[in-house]
């Protein structure tokens, strides 16, 4: 048994865990890069729309942001190992008589045998959860302000035609 217990205990958990901590955070940063790639192209992109061009991002498209809400790691281990011993033994004596002769023989014969089985299974289960949130409040504003200047930019400047 104490074998047994020294290959649980040599089961590289605490690595597998930490690589998935740090998978996930690789894979967030990725995501929010691509959402902020996203942005800059809304912006870059322009559309004309009855004689003016507006960015798509004025017009109101957005990227899209994902979040990692849930992740579970389950992990199943089975270990087992068995000894098996055979002994085994058989005795053969024969003997014949002539007259004045006799002649016996015999014949032993043992066998020893020792088997050792092990085996060892695992599995594992990992599940994540991946979700869209909301921009964050200061994408937003930035966002609104920008828009709203865009938007202010294409506008005739009314302000002369008043003026006067």
């Amino acid at each position: 048994m104490g074998r047994i217990t020294r290959e649980i205990q040599n089961a590289p958990l605490p690595e597998m865990i930490k690589s998935l901590g740090i998978g996930i955070a690789e894979a967030q940063r990725a995501l929010d890069r691509v959402s902020m790639e996203l942005a800059k192209e809304l912006v870059n992109t322009k559309v004309e729309m009855g004689g003016e061009e507006y960015s798509l991002l004025a017009l109101g498209f957005t990227p899209t942001f994902y979040q990692f809400v849930d992740t579970f790691f389950e992990c199943k281990m089975s270990v087992s190992m068995m000894e098996s011993r055979e002994f085994g033994a058989s005795v053969s004596v024969s003997a014949g008589f002539n007259v004045g002769f006799a002649a016996v023989s015999a014949s032993v014969s043992a066998s020893y045998s020792q088997k050792y089985q092990y085996s060892a299974e695992a599995s594992s289960l990992v599940r994540t959860k991946l979700v869209t949130v909301p921009n964050p409040p200061v994408f937003e504003q930035r966002l609104q302000a920008m828009i709203q200047n865009e938007l202010d930019s294409q506008r005739p400047n009314n302000d002369s035609n008043t003026s006067s």
